[in-house]
């Protein structure tokens, strides 16, 4: 993943000074805070958030079909090896 060092924050300046980090956020919707100079942290915009967790969860929704399918589709071959 990409991430613009505009959006970069320590975390001890973070601590230090939230209000930048908000001030990011406001700006480009996100903050990265970094962790022993790692990205480590994202901080969103509210809205933005709704629209990943609603993605986050039709992603899971798509997965347990997935596998639901699987699982129907070979119960006799499961049961078997479940011997």
């Amino acid at each position: 993943m990409m991430v613009n060092t505009n959006y970069l924050v320590p975390m001890t300046e973070a601590n230090q000074n939230f209000s930048r980090v908000v001030r990011i956020v406001d700006e480009s919707g996100l903050a990265v805070i970094l962790k022993n100079n790692k990205p480590r942290y994202v901080v969103v915009d509210f809205d933005e958030y709704d629209t990943i967790a609603a993605a986050m969860q039709m992603r899971k929704e798509k997965i347990d079909g997935a596998a639901d399918k699987l699982i129907d589709e070979n119960m006799e071959a499961l049961l078997e090896l479940a011997k």
